[in-house]
């Protein structure tokens, strides 16, 4: 996964773990793609304040999902139900159970939901 995908979905776990000043770098930086001048000049500090912030918020992000594997669970649950999305699609081709294509559109509406 590329660093700030997976930046985003640890802040996305932990952030609300993070100091308010953390929360607002991290989403200046990984949400709205700002630099580190920019978010300097906003909040009136030096470019290597900000740097050490974000490196500091990201260091806590992976400390906290290397105690708690919150992220890794949620992709191994997701990867689950997409499996077996999967073996039902296989199902329902060869047998038009209403109850099978249910259970489908059940999982599609779940996957949906955690993929945003």
């Amino acid at each position: 996964m590329e660093k700030v995908a997976w930046i985003n979905l640890l802040n996305d776990f932990y952030g609300q773990l993070l100091t308010r000043r953390q929360q607002d770098f991290m989403e200046l930086y990984y949400g709205q793609n700002l630099s580190l001048g920019e978010i300097a000049g906003e909040f009136k500090v030096t470019r290597q304040a900000v740097h050490d912030t974000l490196k500091r918020a990201e260091q806590l992000l992976n400390e906290y999902e290397s105690k708690l594997g919150l992220v890794e669970k949620f992709n191994n649950e997701r990867n689950k139900l997409a499996a077996a999305a999967l073996l039902l699609d296989e199902y329902s081709s060869a047998c038009k159970d209403d109850r099978v294509l249910r259970a489908r559109q059940i999982l599609t509406e779940i996957l949906d939901m955690v993929n945003k």
